[in-house]
C-alpha cells in the first residue's frame, strides 16, 4: 500500500528515523567490537568494496519507513541478512533490524497476511542461516542461527499481540460511539414521541371544546331575544366548557414546563356520561350503549377510549351537525370494541346526506380533513390495536376501533 506523505506520515518518520540511526549504529559498532573480540577468520566487512558493511547500514537505516511500508521494509531486511551470512560475513548484532521489521510488519499489518508473509520470510532466513552456518566449526557455535529463529517468533509475536490488541480497542471505540448514537438516537425519539403526545391531547382536548363553544355560541346568538332562558343555559355550557379545557390545557402545558405541581387529569370512560351531554347540547341525539366490563380497564386502554370517542364525536358536531349517533363500548375477553355511528345529515327531502359526499353546502368531509382521524389511528396503534373509520352505506358515518386489553404495541 503506498502512502502519501503528509502530516502523519512526517510525525511518523520523525520517530522511526532516530531508531533507524540506533540501529544501524549498534548493528555496525557490534559487530566489529565483537569480530574483533572473537578474533576469527571470517571474512572481513571490508571485503566485495565494504558490501558487509554496507547490508549492515542498508538493514539498519531502512527501519526509517518502517510504518509507511512494512511489507517492502520486511522484505529488504530480510534479503540483506541473507546474503550478510551466505556471503560469509562475520556474526554479531545484524539481526536487529531485522527483529524491528518483522515486529512491525506484525503489528502494523493486516493480520492473516503480514503473519503468513513474516512465517514464510521466516522458514526462507531459517534455510538460509542453517545453510550459512553448515561448515561453522565447533558445532557449538551454530547456535546463533536457533537464536535468531526464536527472535523472530517472538517478534513476530509480539506485534501480532500488539496489532489484536488495537483492533480490539478500535472495535471497543466503535461500539461505545454506536451505543452513543444509539443513546442520543432514543433520546430523540423519546422527545419526539411525547411531542407528538402532547400534539394529540392538546388536539382533542382543544378540537372538542371548540366545537362545543362554536355550537353554543351560535345558539346562543339565535335564541338571545326570543329565549333568553335558553340562550342563558347555552353561556353556561361554553362556560363549564371553557373553564375545564383551560384547566387541561394549564396541566399539558405544565408538563412542557417540567412542573409537576398539577399533573394532568386522567380522562376515561367514567366521564362518558359527560362526553354524551356535551353533545346532546350540542343537537346531537346520543343512544349510549355500554356493557359492563367484568375488570377494570387498563389506564391506557381507558384513556385512549374515551379520546376516540370524544374526537368522534367532535367530527360529527363540525362535519354534520345535528343527527342521531350510536355510541357503543363493549369490552370482550382479550379486547375492547368501540363504535360510534351516525345517520348522516338530512336533506331538503329528509333523506339522510352522507358525510363523504357532502350536500352541495360546503360542509361534509372536507378535502384536508384535519388530525383527527389520523391521531385516533395512532392512539390504535400505539397499543396495537385497529380502527377503522368510512361511511356506511346509509349515508352516515362509523367510526370503528378495537383495543386489546393487554396492550402490544409501543407505549409512549
Amino acid at each position: 500500500m503506498t502512502h502519501r506523505l503528509g502530516p502523519a506520515s512526517l510525525r511518523v518518520l520523525a520517530q522511526d528515523v532516530p531508531l533507524a540511526l540506533f540501529v544501524t549504529v549498534m548493528q555496525v559498532q557490534g559487530t566489529v567490537v565483537l569480530a574483533a573480540a572473537r578474533g576469527t577468520e571470517q571474512r572481513s566487512l571490508a571485503d566485495f568494496g565494504y558490501l558487509g558493511l554496507a547490508l549492515l547500514v542498508a538493514g539498519g537505516l531502512v527501519v526509517a519507513v518502517r510504518r509507511l511500508w512494512p511489507v517492502p521494509v520486511f522484505v529488504t531486511a530480510a534479503l540483506t541478512s541473507l546474503v550478510y551470512y551466505v556471503l560469509g560475513f562475520p556474526d554479531g548484532y545484524g539481526w536487529l533490524g531485522l527483529m524491528v521489521a518483522l515486529y512491525t510488519l506484525a503489528a502494523y499489518g493486516d493480520g492473516r497476511r503480514s503473519l503468513a508473509i513474516a512465517g514464510a520470510g521466516t522458514a526462507v532466513l531459517a534455510a538460509g542461516w542453517l545453510s550459512a552456518g553448515a561448515d561453522v566449526e565447533p558445532r557449538e557455535a551454530i547456535g546463533w542461527v536457533f537464536f535468531r529463529i526464536g527472535v523472530a517468533v517472538m517478534s513476530t509475536t509480539l506485534g501480532e499481540s500488539v496489532r489484536s490488541r488495537r483492533v480490539i480497542a478500535a472495535e471497543a471505540q466503535k461500539r461505545a460511539e454506536l451505543a452513543e448514537r444509539t443513546r442520543e438516537e432514543e433520546a430523540r425519539a423519546r422527545v419526539d414521541a411525547e411531542r407528538l403526545r402532547i400534539a394529540r391531547e392538546v388536539h382533542d382536548t382543544v378540537a372538542h371544546a371548540i366545537a362545543i363553544i362554536n355550537v353554543q355560541s351560535g345558539v346562543t346568538a339565535h335564541v338571545l331575544d326570543k329565549r333568553p332562558e335558553q340562550a342563558r343555559e347555552a353561556l353556561r355550557t361554553i362556560e363549564e366548557t371553557s373553564s375545564r379545557t383551560l384547566h387541561e390545557m394549564r396541566a399539558i402545558l405544565g408538563v412542557l414546563r417540567g412542573d409537576d405541581d398539577e399533573p394532568v387529569p386522567h380522562v376515561g370512560l367514567g366521564q362518558i356520561d359527560d362526553l354524551t351531554a356535551e353533545a346532546r347540547t350540542a343537537g346531537l341525539d346520543v343512544t349510549l350503549e355500554v356493557n359492563p366490563s367484568a375488570a377494570p380497564l387498563p389506564s391506557a386502554v381507558d384513556s385512549a377510549a374515551y379520546r376516540i370517542l370524544q374526537e368522534s364525536i367532535t367530527n360529527i358536531i363540525r362535519h354534520t351537525g345535528p343527527t342521531r349517533v350510536t355510541v357503543a363500548v363493549n369490552p370482550g375477553i382479550d379486547h375492547l370494541e368501540i363504535r360510534v355511528t351516525d345517520q348522516g345529515r338530512a336533506g331538503f327531502n329528509g333523506a339522510p346526506v352522507s358525510r363523504a359526499s357532502g350536500n352541495g353546502s360546503g360542509k361534509g368531509v372536507p378535502k384536508n380533513p384535519g388530525r383527527g382521524i389520523l391521531g385516533m389511528r395512532e392512539r390504535c396503534q400505539l397499543l396495537g390495536g385497529e380502527l377503522n373509520a368510512e361511511p356506511t352505506p346509509a349515508g352516515g358515518f362509523e367510526v370503528m376501533a378495537r383495543l386489546p386489553l393487554a396492550p402490544t404495541g409501543s407505549r409512549l
